[in-house]
């Protein structure tokens, strides 16, 4: 494009100065034959002899000058004074111009600055007859009309070049067009360097290229292509058919010019891996790409690289799938399932008898079949279960003794394999099991079990290789087997120390009826407990606690607690107050550990309870607790309804007092007591969990122990993630007639007629065999606290499982049992209560204490003649 414009920019320029040269030459020839047409005129030089020469040559001059189309014809003497001009004021004026050549007789032409502007004239003699100058003509143009012309000659120029540009506009478009699409928009440079690439890549890549064309020829075969497939130097441009070397299947796969993907052809001792894609240049198939690799070497390479890929993923996903829970036996299994079919046919794990219970064991104890896999469920292998004491020449028994693993290529020629159980050896070879590895379990420095890898299928033996790959399997499952037997361990004491420490039996009372549920974690026991517990006066108090987390330090510190309630119970105090002392031993236990560095996990790091005390007698409850879940409480008509029981903190953060609620139940009425791993689970809300809890318990008719059922159907998840601790009593009533009760006059006499009393109503109850016992007890009684209390006084009896007899006073004096001398005349009576009674103590109320004490009956252990002989021990005053 820059070309065809500078060119047309150059002929432009030639057409301009050679119209201009040509249009001045012209307008000069004209001139002169103006000029010289007129100097020769007829009637001119008679003209010039007359007066006037103006008056006849202007009108002449000016008639030939239109005529002749030039602008002005003047007529002058020799002195160059005009007698003619365009002009006339210039006639009679001198001429402009030059005249000396003329006045010699010569034709002289010039451009000068004239009266018309720029002109171009002629200036030529008029000659009388005998040769001599008489005169001068002067005929010329002005250059303003010369380039007129010009100009009238340029738009016709400038478009005959704005023609010719528009054609080689479009001619230079369409040709780059097409080298842009053939050259894909590269530049020369760009072509020679990409050339010079892929001639180099061609000849140096190690992967075989061909090119053919639509004709079936060979266009291109690069140097490893040559090599590959054996051809000549000279192969480039001959028909593939006739390419000497080249081999038939590998012709026709060229001369098809179809699709091909890795396509294996043989070529020799070679074997070629074969991908050809035919090309579209111009929209129809015009010939052929193909690549070609040597396989030969990499088949080796790629077979071992893929065995290694599979031994990997096999050591990868057995970490994975081995040990995803703590049970020896699965643990076990999850290893034979995982070496079949990828390592072994058949894969069985072989365990010490002490393995399985979370023992470590012993040297040369006896192994048990745990776990088997294999290809097919008919194999002649020992079973699951089976007991198995191998014999010192089998490679289990070496294995278990050495540590190291054995192998076995060939099952038929190992007598001491055989030499454990030949028909069943027989049976195994028979079967098509012809090799074996005895891989033993060992983590941290003790032998667990055997692990054994039967081969079947395949008739290559197991090699080295192979025994190192199940050596490094089985160690990376020993790990898993002895964290499984280590837990199995601590679960098993954990287990037995909860189970020693939470009631085996629920205590004899006739305050409730009580059905009691308790289930450990999936993942270990924990620190939840539940209680009932008799107290004096046919009452009984009801326990549930949670201690936070698992294992044995959970269970211990229930079993600590546990015992504080209970020790904590025989004082016979209010519920808050119970809870008040349990949250000072909490805080005394974290401070003792928190002392002490090198148990900095003795504490206790979190625990809820939750106590109340029902009295059958008033058929009241008290309770009170610890940041543990309020109650259920189910009326006899069915209607459940969540105990409103102040929450208090949990115990051991101190600080803050604990509140009592108390409730009236009606007889009948169902109290439920529960740790919140009954209602809170992952996949619900607590709240939901409650709302469950009420529906499962809308059962007024159900006993404690089908509500208890029910609810575990209900709510009980398959794998609890934390304990669960379920106690439900239904409430029962002591009646009037088992209940006498007396105020007391606060005066002396009082105590022989109370003595009467409670004797007759003795007899009503079919107790006269307790009527001495009762009465001296009431007697010393009612007389400590007409002396040492205050009134009121009240006497009470109640007869369940033994006869209690009750002394209310206003007074919260305790009494002291204490030891009398031979001198004293008192402090013998509270002795003698104890000596009389099975128990006796003290409880603090509101209103003052009271003083009891209990008495077998006639027919239980302790009871009648009991009573009388420790009466009799008594020694005499």
């Amino acid at each position: 494009m820059a070309i065809v414009v500078l060119l047309a920019a150059g002929a432009l320029l030639a057409l301009v100065l050679q119209s201009r040269h040509d249009i001045d030459r012209e307008a000069r020839n004209r001139s002169v034959a103006v000029a010289e047409t007129f100097a020769h005129q007829l009637g001119l030089q008679p003209a010039l002899k007359t007066s006037d020469p103006s008056a006849v040559l202007q009108p002449l001059a000016e008639q030939t000058r239109k005529a002749a189309g030039v602008d002005f014809i003047v007529v002058m003497d020799t002195n160059g004074i005009r007698y003619s001009h365009p002009q006339p004021d210039r006639i009679g004026k001198r001429f402009v111009g030059t005249i000396e050549p003329s006045l010699q007789g010569k034709v002289h032409t010039e451009s000068v600055e004239g009266p018309l502007g720029k002109e171009i004239q002629a200036v030529v003699p008029v000659k009388d007859p005998n040769g001599e100058v008489v005169a001068l003509v002067s005929a010329g143009l002005t250059v303003e009309n010369v380039s007129g012309a010009l100009d009238r000659q340029l738009p016709v120029i400038l478009l005959a070049i704005a023609t010719g540009l528009a054609l080689a506009t479009v001619g230079t478009w369409l040709i780059s067009r097409r080298l842009r699409r053939q050259t894909h928009g590269l530049g020369t440079q760009e072509m020679t360097r990409m050339y010079e690439h892929h001639d180099a890549v061609l000849h140096a890549v190690r992967e075989g290229v061909v090119i053919t064309d639509g004709d079936g020829q060979l266009v291109l075969a690069n140097d490893e292509a040559k090599r590959l497939l054996g051809l000549p130097e000279d192969a480039e441009g001959r028909p593939i058919g006739d390419v000497p070397g080249l081999q038939r299947r590998m012709a026709d796969l060229l001369l098809s010019g179809r699709e091909a993907t890795d396509e294996v052809i043989g070529s020799g001792d070679r074997l070629l891996v074969v991908n050809q894609r035919p090309t579209h240049p111009r929209g129809r198939p015009e010939g052929a790409v193909v690549t070609i690799r040597d396989s030969t070497e990499m088949q080796i390479l790629t077979t071992r690289a893929e065995t290694a890929r599979r031994r990997l993923k096999l050591l990868y996903d057995a970490g994975g799938d081995i040990g995803t829970t703590l049970d020896v036996v699965r643990t076990a299994e999850e290893l034979a399932a995982v070496a079949v079919p990828r390592f072994a046919d058949f894969v069985t794990v072989d365990l010490a008898d002490q393995v399985i219970d979370g023992d470590e064991p012993a040297p040369g104890a006896d192994m048990r079949r745990t776990a088997i896999s294999g290809i097919r469920s008919d194999h002649p292998l020992y079973p699951v279960g089976r007991l198995i004491d191998f014999l010192p020449s089998t490679p289990q028994a070496r294995g278990y003794g050495t540590g190291r693993a054995e192998l076995v290529p060939d099952l038929s020629e190992a007598p001491g394999w055989q030499a454990q159980d030949p028909p069943r050896a027989r049976a195994i070879v028979d079967y098509g099991i012809h090799s074996l590895i005895a891989a033993p379990l060992m983590a941290r420095g003790v032998v667990l079990g055997v692990v054994n890898f039967w081969r079947s299928q395949k008739h290559e033996p197991f090699d080295e290789d192979e025994l190192s790959l199940a050596e490094e399997l089985v160690a990376r499952a020993a790990v898993s087997m002895d964290n499984a037997r280590r837990y199995t361990r601590e679960h098993a004491l954990a287990v037995t120390l909860q189970r020693s420490l939470l009631p085996r039996a629920l205590p004899e009372q006739s305050a409730m009826d009580v059905a009691h549920f308790y289930l450990p974690a999936q993942s270990g026991v924990g620190g939840d407990w539940f209680d009932v517990i008799p107290l004096p006066g046919s009452r009984v108090a009801l326990v549930v606690g949670d201690v936070v987390g698992h294992g044995l330090h959970a269970a211990a510190t229930m079993g600590r607690l546990r015992t504080a309630v209970h020790n904590f119970s025989s004082l016979d105090l209010p519920p808050d107050e119970i809870l008040a002392r349990l949250d000072d031993l909490v805080q005394r236990i974290d401070h003792d550990h928190n002392g002490d560095a090198e148990d900095a996990d003795g504490g206790v790091l979190g625990a809820t309870c939750l106590y109340a005390v029902y009295d059958p007698v008033s058929q009241r409850c008290t309770m009170a607790r610890a940041g543990h879940l309020p109650p259920l409480l189910v009326a006899p008509d069915g209607t459940t309804q969540i105990v409103e029981l102040p929450a208090g903190p949990p115990l051991g953060l101190g600080g803050m007092p604990f509140e009592t609620a108390e409730l009236e139940l009606a007889e009948g009425s169902q109290l439920v007591l529960y740790t919140d791993g009954l209602v809170e689970e992952r996949t619900r809300d607590i709240s939901e969990g409650l709302e469950l809890l009420r529906a499962a318990l809308s059962h007024p008719d159900r006993d404690p122990h089908d509500s208890c059922r029910a609810v575990l159907d209900m709510l009980l998840p398959a794998r609890p993630t934390d304990d669960v601790a379920l106690l439900i009593a239904r409430t029962r009533t002591l009646g009037p007639d088992r209940v006498a009760q007396w105020d007391v006059a606060f005066e002396p006499s009082a105590v022989g007629a109370m003595r009467s009393v409670a004797a007759k109503k003795l007899d009503e109850w079919d107790l006269t065999e307790l009527g001495f016992a009762a009465e001296l007890i009431l007697s010393e009684l009612i007389t400590n606290a007409l002396r040492h209390g205050s009134g009121p006084v009240r006497v009470r009896l109640l007869r369940d499982h033994n006869l209690t007899c009750e002394v209310w006073d206003g007074s919260s004096t305790a009494p002291h049992l204490r030891y009398a001398a031979t001198t004293d005349e008192g402090g013998r009576g509270l002795f003698l209560v104890a000596q009389l009674s099975e128990h006796w103590g003290t409880r603090y109320t509101p209103e003052g204490k009271v003083i009891w004490a209990e008495l077998a009956l006639p027919g239980t252990p302790g009871g009648g003649e009991a009573v009388l002989s420790a009466f009799l021990d008594v020694d005499p005053l």
